[in-house]
């Protein structure tokens, strides 16, 4: 589910800052899209049989594609998935939490079977209402034959998105940071290293903060104790921008981007 797949980038949006008075970093940042340099780990699907897959899922998913909710244990975001064949080249996805749908998308393959294109929203955030986004990605191995044509190795190549969805603000006070967004995603934590819980997002329970030299940050995101991603933030020194690199545990992968203050 890209949920699943972008909850890591989501999570840069709450990059914590240096704790100083006037902090220069203080205030509202957007995640540039164009400068993000997405994973060379591609996302392998297969369609076949009756049968959906999405093999690099964490844990990896299984179900039969045939409209109705499947059971799905282990990812906090959803209980069930339903997969709908379109045609041989497109699927549709929608995906419960508790009975309520929390995200719904389609996969489409181009006539050359070389780019996919995932149209979708997701609804299960606190608040903020739906983030909405489109992705394409191109094809890094083919689909086994009679598959349909979702199936295969895909590399994301860009990702356009709800403005709200990659755009947070934070306040620092003393040596304590608070970030928050229009989704109702927030935590505030001390800079010394300590856990603190992390609201809004049901993949991430606690978060816990350090400085690396003057103008560094690495957060440490966790799932009941578990890590599942180290973030790594560096301040340019006019403060109009700030690098950031995501590294996601469970995916093996990394992610870099820049965002520009507004």
């Amino acid at each position: 589910m890209k949920k699943l797949f972008f909850a890591g980038l989501l999570a840069l949006l709450f990059v914590p800052v240096v704790a100083m008075a006037q902090s220069p970093f203080d205030g509202t940042w957007k995640i540039d899209m164009n400068s993000v340099q997405w994973p060379a780990k591609p996302e392998v699907l297969l369609l076949q049989n009756g049968m959906y897959e999405c093999k690099t899922c964490d844990p990896p998913i299984k179900v039969k594609a045939d409209g109705t909710d499947q059971k799905v244990a282990g990812i906090p975001y959803l209980d069930t998935l339903s997969v709908k064949v379109i045609d041989d080249h497109s699927a549709e996805e929608t995906a419960k939490k508790d009975g309520k749908v929390v995200e719904t998308l389609k996969r489409s393959v181009s006539s050359d079977g070389n780019t996919s294109t995932v149209n979708w929203t997701y609804s299960g955030n606190p608040s903020g209402g739906p983030q909405t986004g489109t992705d394409t990605a191109k094809r890094v191995a083919k689909a086994p034959a009679g598959a349909n044509l979702i199936s295969g190795s895909w590399r994301t190549e860009k990702v356009d998105m709800s403005a709200n969805a990659a755009t947070w603000t934070f306040k620092t006070n003393g040596n304590e940071l608070t970030s928050t967004d229009s989704t109702g995603t927030s935590y505030t934590a001390k800079l010394d290293g300590t856990d603190a819980p992390y609201k809004g997002d049901p993949g991430i329970t606690s978060v816990s903060v350090k400085m690396l030299g003057k103008d560094t940050l690495e957060e440490t995101f966790k799932r009941d104790g578990k890590v599942i991603s180290i973030h790594k933030a560096t301040v340019a020194a006019d403060g109009k921008t700030i690098k950031l690199i995501e590294d996601d545990k469970l995916q093996g992968t990394t992610t870099k981007s820049v965002a520009q203050k507004q």
